[in-house]
């Protein structure tokens, strides 16, 4: 066990000392229990570490906003214990951990699984609507669905005691890291450098997987080149859980087989991988993210960079989404035509590129003054796509109760009884779990 500060993990050692490190990275909402059926079989060739995400199994509650940033503590942890090297396997998140440790570190990976991860997790808007529920009910909702969306039917059905201990290991996560964790999740997609990823990698999946299933599963092996599938029969997305000893008996082959040695260099330095192990051809451009296999094209000429000021708009779209989510401005865009295209051009390079994007007010401030100048205004339609905004921005139902409360006071009483319709009926929409 461990002492725990915030810019660490959480972990366990079990096994031999001596023994090679394979680490095992655990599910949004679950603990380093998830792998306790693996260890007895794993620890007779491997000195295995686990971890607790943030605010997990008890773990000191440090949001983390990013895979990134998991990965960065899981790093600073294994720093801080000597270990350098190591084989990595992840179930869902700790999955994404592994993608982000094999594109930005490749020199400490020596192998890898993905078990029911992908390339991007769903939608953004799925995730952070997630934590829109979670900041407004709690985590029970997502707790009592959790055995639906992990395990088979029958499972369920056949293991209470296993289906129990799911939902309390949710119920009893800290609910601001696991909306933290759902951002994470929502902001990540690599589906254009999966080409990149270098090291041996075994993709794992239950054949009745619901959220992360076959389809990502494909994905994934159609773009790391050297990847091989195994689809675990009559297992649902905790697979390792579901079904320890095949999830057991393949992360044994593939860590005994696929596991390659550092890169050493005349100077005993380590020295980064110098090729994938399929051919490739010339690196590609960064290419926008897609749902098929990255296509590997030759360079193209690249155009002289103008000077002077950059351009907002790509900075601007990218925080509309995160604000107003993908939904709402694909369909903004998909209803532009000759006449309104460059209305929604301009929205999108100064209302957001310019003025939302300015570091000044953090984006629950700017969801306040916002839904004010609506309510002022009488501006009653945008008020309803921005108290969604508010709710993705971080403000409770409560907050937004207040804002309007305000502004009846300085803007009046009948402009407030107009918004308040509106507002509360969206927030009805929003808050609802889904059952």
């Amino acid at each position: 066990m461990s002492e725990t500060p915030s810019n660490t993990l959480q972990y366990r050692f079990d096994g031999p000392e001596e023994a090679p490190v394979l680490i095992l990275g655990p599910s949004l909402g679950t603990t380093w229990h998830m792998w306790d059926r693996q260890i007895p079989e794993l620890t007779k060739q491997w000195r295995v570490f686990r971890f607790d995400l943030p605010g997990h199994g008890g773990a000191p509650a440090y949001p983390a906003g990013s895979v990134g940033d998991i990965t960065t503590r899981l790093l600073a942890t294994l720093e801080g214990l000597g270990v350098q090297r190591f084989g990595y396997a992840g179930c869902a998140l700790g999955g994404a951990v592994g993608i982000e440790l094999a594109l930005r570190h490749p020199e400490r990976l020596a192998s890898l699984a993905l078990i029911a991860a992908s390339p991007r997790f769903g939608t953004a808007d799925e995730f952070r609507q997630r934590g829109v529920i979670v900041r407004t009910n709690g985590l029970d909702p997502i707790a009592r669905t959790a055995p639906e969306r992990w395990f088979t039917g029958g499972f369920a059905a056949a293991q209470p005691a296993i289906t129990e201990w799911a939902v309390q290991m949710v119920r009893t996560t800290d609910p601001g890291c696991y909306i933290a964790s759902c951002e994470a999740l929502a902001s990540f997609d690599v589906r254009p450098e999966l080409g990149r990823v270098g090291v041996p990698t075994l993709v794992l999946v239950g054949s009745d997987d619901q959220v992360t299933g076959p389809a990502e599963a494909r994905t994934l092996v159609a773009g790391i080149p050297d990847a091989r599938l195994a689809v675990v029969p009559g297992a649902s997305h905790l697979v390792p859980v579901e079904q320890p000893a095949a999830v057991t008996d393949l992360l044994v082959r593939h860590f005994s087989t696929a596991w390659q040695p550092a890169y050493e260099t005349s100077t005993g330095q380590t020295a980064l991988p110098q090729a994938a192990l399929k051919p490739v051809l010339s690196p590609a451009p960064p290419q926008p993210p897609q749902t098929g296999p990255v296509a590997e094209i030759a360079p193209v000429a690249v155009a002289p960079q103008v000077q002077g000021r950059p351009d907002p708009y790509d900075a601007g779209i990218k925080v509309r989404r995160e604000v107003l989510g993908d939904a709402h401005v694909d369909r903004a865009l998909a209803q532009a035509d000759d006449f309104s295209g460059d209305f929604q051009e301009l929205v999108t390079r100064y209302a957001w590129g310019e003025i939302w994007h300015r570091p000044g007010l953090d984006r629950r401030t700017r969801s306040c003054v916002t839904l004010t100048a609506l309510v002022a205004g009488g501006h009653l339609d945008e008020l309803a796509f921005h108290t969604r905004a508010a709710l993705r921005n971080g403000l409770t139902p409560g907050e937004i109760k207040e804002v309007l409360l305000q502004a009846a006071v300085y803007c009046g009483v009948p402009a407030a009884n107009s918004a308040f319709k509106v507002a509360q009926q969206v927030i009805r929409e929003e808050t609802t779990p889904q059952e």
